[in-house]
């Protein structure tokens, strides 16, 4: 099958398609694009066609990701919204061991079944893959998605502390559509890219969402981890914030820069292990240096402040598997996964929904298979595996994770419980006398 390359005269008047995983950080990276003249569109379609459009042209044994990614794109083409001959795909290719690496050769089999076969498939990566003569991710592009990733995390973290207590509905949700059209105004004019300019406006961003009036009650602390499409996507795990803050919980869900470094991490690693190019390393370390900073910038910001939770640096996380698993584990997010439940214990965030997709085998076993050694370390942890498949219900979902809700208050109630009981009883005035005496 002969691939469509993305031409440069295809960028003048091609609209990109580009599948959603992360709404704040997709909604950036797709302004970022568009001032280097590409017109991206973020896909938001979510129906049921679109699982139905992945059954239809991709195998069933095929990982979940991979199904709704490609339903997403084919469900978009058929919907009549875009000129399929001015319309391009595009997808990511880690080329690492995942199945994800195959996505491309599986979408664009799918798209020649389904009659879309002119469309062009672009590959977005940094291990030279494939190229197209109309698309290069550029350093200064690379840069910026870099910084994008910060700003994407730091919003999406404040807004899951801040909007389960609101006082003015959607207030929240309000001030993260301010900062993404501020900071997008700014990537036109390079500004806030450095990282002295990063520092600033996360210090500025911390302390706008620290002014958001809130209603602090007693609400039900849940985690959420798992593979990194399924854990991050509404259409993936079936809107599972929405539903959990139907339930009175406050949500945690670690950020994108912490898996960024575990990737680059893993290069690292390999070197260590198995031996490879020791140049190739040193630029890789570079790389990895240089995020390092902005997560300690990121860090320093929240902590600075004291209104709200900061996450664990990249180095702590990866020292918490100890024991537990070894670092050269890397498929299915290998020890990173592991890592994540035991950094959301250590923070208070006990109660864990892992959200594991069908066809991800080693997701599952690096996942399921370390609750055991969590649990021995964190005995209050409360973690539910919960499978994500075409086929799996909603309905049976949700029961699971409000059985882990409802385990979650016993536990709870029984803690204050015990703490009323053993609190030491007062000896009464008469008593205190006769002791004296004796």
């Amino acid at each position: 099958m002969e691939r469509i390359e993305f031409t440069r005269e295809m960028k003048k008047d091609y609209t990109i398609l580009v599948p959603n995983m992360l709404p704040i950080h997709f909604g950036m990276i797709s302004a970022v694009f568009a001032n280097e003249g590409y017109h991206f569109e973020i896909l938001h379609n979510d129906s049921s066609a679109v699982v139905e459009a992945g059954l239809r042209y991709v195998h069933n044994d095929t990982c979940y990701p991979a199904l709704l990614v490609i339903g997403q794109f084919l469900d978009a083409l058929n919907s009549g919204k875009y000129d399929v001959n001015k319309t391009a795909l595009l997808i990511t290719q880690t080329g690492g061991g995942c199945r994800a690496s195959n996505y491309i050769h599986l979408l664009r089999k799918a798209l020649v079944k389904s009659g879309y076969g002119q469309v062009p498939v672009i590959s977005l990566n940094l291990s030279g893959l494939e190229k197209n003569s109309g698309f290069q991710f550029t350093l200064p592009l690379i840069r910026k998605t870099i910084s994008i990733i910060g700003y994407g995390d730091m919003l999406m973290l404040l807004k899951n502390q801040v909007k389960p207590y609101e006082v003015k509905k959607g207030a929240t949700d309000q001030l993260v559509k301010q900062w993404q059209t501020r900071l997008c105004e700014d990537f036109k004019g390079n500004k806030g890219l450095s990282l002295s300019q990063m520092k600033v406006n996360f210090k500025e961003i911390v302390q706008s969402f620290s002014e958001v009036e809130m209603q602090k009650s007693e609400k039900t602390k849940v985690g959420i981890v798992g593979e990194i499409y399924v854990k991050y996507s509404s259409l993936g795990n079936n809107n599972l914030e929405d539903f959990l803050l139907s339930q009175n919980c406050e949500y945690m869900i670690p950020g994108l820069m912490a898996f960024v470094l575990f990737m680059i991490d893993t290069r690292l690693e390999d070197v260590k292990l198995y031996g490879g190019n020791k140049l190739k390393s040193a630029v890789i370390n570079v790389l990895f240096q240089y995020i390092a900073k902005i997560e300690k910038m990121f860090i320093h910001a929240i902590e600075s402040n004291g209104s709200f939770l900061a996450p664990s640096p990249y180095v702590h996380m990866k020292s918490l598997v100890d024991g537990v698993v070894g670092h050269g584990n890397k498929m299915g997010e290998g020890w990173f996964l592991p890592a994540e439940m035991l950094e959301l214990c250590e923070q208070g965030f006990e109660n864990i929904v892992c959200t594991q997709p069908f066809g991800c085998l080693p997701n599952h076993i690096v996942g399921k298979g370390t609750i055991r050694p969590i649990k021995e370390r964190f005995p209050k942890a409360n973690i539910t595996a919960i499978d994500y498949d075409p086929g799996a219900s909603r309905v049976n979902q949700e029961n699971r994770i409000k059985l882990m809700l409802a385990i979650a208050k016993e536990q709870n109630m029984a803690t204050v419980t015990i703490q009323v009981e053993d609190k030491p009883k007062k000896k009464s005035p008469a008593l205190i006398s006769v002791a004296s005496l004796l």
